[in-house]
């Protein structure tokens, strides 16, 4: 009985925290200058979901994933992820900026250093992990982005695909608690861009935490337990993918979906 109930006691301690939200955004405003670029933006994504962003050009998705990962300030609103408060100037963000990955649209790679080595760059920089486990990590990540055989290839030695693959595997060396793809295939050819949404789906569906802003309906499809729809800087609509796609949503994300569909 008493190792029944201990059972029970850790099953609801694991429930109750997996309810807690890993990042809770609450009333994010942002303006550069007159333009408000966000407007009292909120939502809510739990440990081991994946949540898609998807919207016009201008509507303030990119700016969201920015101001998440602190590299723009915000105005109002308040950003908490892991339990802390990150936005703002009593809050904790720059001590557990480093749980959170982003992919940026072009890559961003160093490019004098190889592949393994701008994988391991950070590890031993900012975590000081020792060189030989940082590489040990970088080569397993390598292969879990299924380019094993390009660690010592320089950036301009691989195409689009493989370079973003890299830059993936950069960000999941730091062991990250969250992952943030801004249209990370926005600056590939037709052809790469399928190898690399098969990555980012392969990590969600091992229940890495992720907030995608892609144009690619297909993988938001797919990927997405919720789908959030910008448009004018505001979330116009939240849906699971299913009632998304299903057209049970506002006219405005209905006329979206009809425009890029067709």
């Amino acid at each position: 009985m008493i190792e029944e109930s201990m059972a029970m006691i850790d099953s609801n301690a694991q429930q109750q925290a997996a309810a807690v939200p890993l990042l809770s955004i609450a009333g994010l405003r942002k303006s550069y200058g007159a333009v408000e670029v966000l407007r009292d933006v909120s939502f809510d994504l739990c440990k081991g979901k994946t949540v898609v962003v998807i919207g016009p050009s201008g509507s303030g998705k990119s700016t969201l994933l920015r101001c998440i990962n602190l590299l723009e300030p915000i105005d109002e609103g308040t950003i908490v992820f892991d339990r802390q408060k990150i936005s703002g100037t009593d809050a904790h963000g720059h001590h557990v900026r480093i749980d959170i990955g982003m992919v940026f649209q072009n890559f961003e790679l160093f490019p004098h250093l190889t592949a393994i080595e701008n994988i391991m760059l950070a590890p031993v920089e900012v975590r000081k992990v020792p060189k030989a486990q940082a590489r040990d990590t970088a080569l397993a990540l390598l292969e879990k982005v299924h380019i094993p055989d390009k660690a010592d290839a320089f950036p301009d030695e691989l195409s689009g695909g493989q370079q973003q693959r890299v830059a993936i595997a950069r960000a999941l060396a730091m062991n990250p608690k969250l992952m943030l793809y801004d249209e990370p295939t926005s600056a590939l050819d037709p052809e790469m861009i399928k190898e690399v949404l098969d990555v980012i789906l392969e990590l969600s569906n091992e229940g890495m935490t992720s907030v995608v802003v892609t144009h690619e309906m297909s993988f938001a499809r797919r990927a997405a337990d919720e789908i959030v729809f910008m448009d004018g800087g505001r979330v116009i609509e939240r849906a699971s993918s299913e009632r998304f796609f299903g057209g049970e949503v506002h006219p405005r994300a209905q006329k979206f979906i009809q425009t890029i569909l067709h």
